[in-house]
């Protein structure tokens, strides 16, 4: 019986990530961007794309009532 193997990648951003040898998957913490064959192939989508950072969550604006009579 074997193991089961993870490896992840931190990149641009980005997580490249492999589980069990498998394709190599390029995501977010919410998304899927693609899967690829090769670590490098993944590495280099990685990348080529524009630098990701998290935002925080933001509720719906507030707007404030107008006084208009």
């Amino acid at each position: 019986m074997t193991a089961p193997t993870f490896t992840k990648i931190h990149m641009n951003g980005y997580d490249v990530i492999s589980a069990n040898s498998g394709d190599w998957r390029v995501c977010t913490k919410s998304d899927r961007l693609g899967a690829f064959g090769s670590r490098e192939e993944a590495l280099a989508f990685a990348a080529s794309l524009p630098g990701y950072k998290e935002r925080p969550e933001q509720s719906a604006p507030t707007q404030k009532p107008s006084n208009l009579h």
